[in-house]
C-alpha cells in the first residue's frame, strides 16, 4: 500500500486567473471543468497524469497573509540565458519579485499575482529532465523525520537524507522532486499551498488514512464537511489531502 502525489493544490481568490498564470508560466494549460482550475501538460486532461506532478488551483475567500508559505515550487531552467529570459517573461505574466531572506544568491525568488513565493533556478544538472517544475519544496525542522514520514506515506524513493534536506523522487526517476529543507521559522498559520495525494487503482482509501494516522499524521478540519477527500496534517504540522480514487 502507498500513496502517490498527483497535485500541488494552490489556493487563491481568483482560481482561474492564478491557474492562467501557471499555465503560462510552464508551458501548460489551465483546465476549468468545475470548481477548481487545474493545471497539467498540454494535449488534453490527463489525470492522474503518469509522469509530472500538476497544479490544482481552488478558490477560497481569504486573501493571502504576508506569511511567507512553507511550501513553495522551484521552477528548472537549461541555461542562464534560458533563466533570465523565464524570470523576465514570468513578470510580465504578472509575477512580482518577492524578498524572503535569500540574500546573495543565484536563483530569483518571485510570487505569483497572489502573492504565492516559488524560485526560478539557476541551471542545475540535477533538475535536467524534471520537466518545468524542478522540485516541491517544503520547509521543516527535521528533514530526517520527515524523510521517514513521507518515504512511508508515497512510493517514492529517498535520494538524499542530511540533517539540512532530504530529497525525494519517483521511483519511476521522472517528474520533480520533493524536498524538506531545515529552516528556523516555524509554521503559525495554514498554508497557501499542500499536496494531495492519491491511492493507487485497487487501495482502499480509509485503509491509507488509517495507515497514514499510525505513522503519525493526524486530523485536520478545514470546513471541508462530507468531502470525498480526507485532510490531514504530517508531524510537523503541513496540511495535505489523500483523494477519493475517481
Amino acid at each position: 500500500m502507498a500513496l502517490r502525489p498527483v497535485h500541488v493544490n494552490i489556493k487563491a481568490l481568483d482560481a482561474s486567473a492564478v491557474g492562467r498564470f501557471w499555465a503560462e508560466a510552464l508551458g501548460w494549460s489551465a483546465y476549468s471543468g468545475g470548481v477548481t482550475t487545474y493545471v497539467g501538460p498540454p494535449g488534453g486532461l490527463v489525470w492522474p497524469d503518469p509522469v509530472v506532478v500538476g497544479i490544482d488551483v481552488v478558490p477560497v475567500p481569504e486573501p493571502k497573509t504576508a506569511t511567507k508559505n512553507r511550501v513553495h515550487l522551484d521552477l528548472a531552467t537549461t541555461s542562464a540565458a534560458h533563466q533570465e529570459e523565464l524570470i523576465a517573461r514570468l513578470l510580465t505574466l504578472g509575477a512580482t519579485p518577492a524578498h524572503v531572506g535569500q540574500g546573495d544568491v543565484p536563483w530569483t525568488v518571485l510570487a505569483d499575482p497572489e502573492g504565492n513565493e516559488f524560485c526560478v533556478l539557476e541551471p542545475r544538472e540535477v533538475y535536467r529532465d524534471t520537466g518545468p517544475i524542478a522540485a516541491v519544496v517544503v520547509d521543516c525542522a527535521d528533514p530526517r523525520s520527515m524523510a521517514r514520514f513521507w518515504c512511508e506515506a508515497m512510493d517514492w524513493v529517498l535520494h538524499e537524507v542530511t540533517d539540512d534536506q532530504a530529497v525525494l523522487r519517483s521511483a519511476k526517476g521522472v517528474g520533480p522532486y520533493l524536498e524538506f529543507i531545515r529552516t528556523p521559522d516555524v509554521k503559525t498559520v495554514p498554508d497557501r499551498v499542500h499536496l494531495d495525494l492519491l491511492p493507487y487503482p485497487g487501495d482502499d482509501k480509509a485503509a491509507e488514512v488509517a495507515r497514514l494516522r499510525a505513522l503519525g499524521a493526524t486530523d485536520l478540519d478545514l470546513g471541508q464537511g462530507d468531502a470525498p477527500w480526507t485532510c490531514l496534517n504530517d508531524p510537523e504540522g503541513h496540511e495535505f489531502c489523500v483523494l477519493a480514487p475517481s
